[in-house]
């Protein structure tokens, strides 16, 4: 990360996302950095630039920005999550072991198991928001500890302080996909993990217009590793995927605040409607593990987890009924979303494997966006009982 000695050491998250990453635009005056749609730059230019796919003014600003986010000295950016997944696992070799939660992001089960398996990369998952896994760490002494916090999308919330020192204790390398929390609600390298990855398109970017994913760490070899692979691999981004990101994290705090307090809202009001069978929210005292939630995030972010008590081709049914809630998949957007995992993002996991976890027929994940929330409980409510 860049040090930038117009901000001050001990400005706050929100200080920090506006005024960190604006580099490249003091020749202009412009107030915001410029967009570089450039393929590549005359050799012997002063940022040393030569060719977009490994390196972008745009790229810089962003990773900046990021790394001082997550509380991280360095970051990678590249051009989706599943690129920033493909990033950490291309540095493995046959035989060596991820040991990641059951309760994964499906298309990182699906690159996992259709794709680095046919390099001799192993995977065993394991419930690790369970204590009694850990033991797991020690005995088997992964390559990777891999999880998520909270989880996609049973919103199984993870001890990474715990699980970080098990780790370390073995010499594992940690790594959290930290998308569901976004960088203002939970910052893992903070609490002892080696690398923490997001998914940008999410809360990061906030409005549904751009792809992207970072990974970010203390470690100088790790940040070697990833930006090898961003060059080798074309992982990178587009420059104007990152400049809308770049535009979307100076008001991450602000939609978080709100994401959290809409979704904390319609759980409450869910796990108080008759014939709801099940309702999950980090910040519910229902949850089981909402001490923790309370220790390692600032607030419970948007998404909202739901059985609504029907069947499959009823609960199909409650989502075509909403207005508000547009089906489709990915979160972290303004507007509010409706999915439905088991046959939208975790359609790739077997159905007995999703079915032991948690991911039934009938389960709905609600990404709760900064509309009014009234206005968001009215379209639920009408849903619920056309429905019935």
């Amino acid at each position: 990360m860049k040090d930038d000695s117009s901000v001050p050491l001990d400005a706050r998250f929100e200080t920090r996302s506006i005024h960190v990453g604006q580099e490249w635009r003091e020749e202009t005056g412009a107030v915001i950095p410029p967009l570089f749609l450039t393929s590549t730059f005359e050799t012997g230019n002063a940022g040393g630039f030569d060719y977009t796919r490994s390196g972008s003014p745009n790229f810089r600003n962003l990773q900046n920005t990021l790394a001082s986010l997550e509380g991280a000295k360095h970051c990678t950016v590249f051009a989706s999550g599943v690129s920033a997944i493909t990033a950490v696992v291309s540095t493995l070799k046959s035989g060596d072991l991820v040991l990641a939660e059951e309760n994964v992001y499906g298309c990182t089960y699906r690159l996992f198991a259709r794709v680095f398996e046919k390099f001799g990369i192993k995977v065993k998952y394991a419930n690790l928001a369970n204590p009694g896994n850990y033991s797991l760490i020690k005995q088997l002494k992964p390559t990777l500890v891999w999880i998520e916090s909270p989880t996609n999308p049973l919103l199984k919330i993870v001890d990474i302080a715990a699980i970080s020192e098990a780790a370390r204790k073995v010499g594992s390398t940690v790594i959290v996909d930290n998308t569901f929390a976004s960088s203002y609600l939970q910052r893992p390298i903070e609490l002892g993990a080696h690398l923490s990855l997001l998914s940008t398109t999410k809360y990061s970017n906030g409005h549904s217009d751009a792809l992207g994913g970072a990974v970010c760490s203390d470690d100088p070899e790790w940040q070697e590793k990833m930006i090898f692979a961003q060059k080798a691999l074309g992982l990178q981004p587009s420059p104007f995927d990152s400049w809308l990101i770049s535009r979307g994290l100076k008001t991450q705090s602000l939609r978080m605040e709100r994401h959290s307090s809409n979704a904390l809202e319609i759980a409450s009001r869910l796990e108080k409607t008759p014939k709801v069978k099940l309702v999950r929210y980090p910040f519910l005292p229902s949850h089981p593990q909402y001490e923790l939630a309370k220790k390692q995030m600032r607030f419970g972010s948007g998404i909202v987890i739901a059985d609504l008590g029907l069947s499959q081709s009823k609960t199909k049914g409650f989502m075509q009924k909403l207005h508000l809630f547009t089906q489709a998949e990915s979160l972290g957007g303004i507007e509010s979303l409706i999915c439905h995992p088991a046959s939208m993002t975790h359609a790739s996991i077997p159905k007995d494997v999703r079915e032991s976890v948690g991911v039934t027929g009938g389960l709905v994940r609600f990404s709760v966006g900064i509309e009014h929330v009234d206005d968001l409980w009215a379209d639920i409510a009408q849903a619920l009982k056309a429905s019935r």
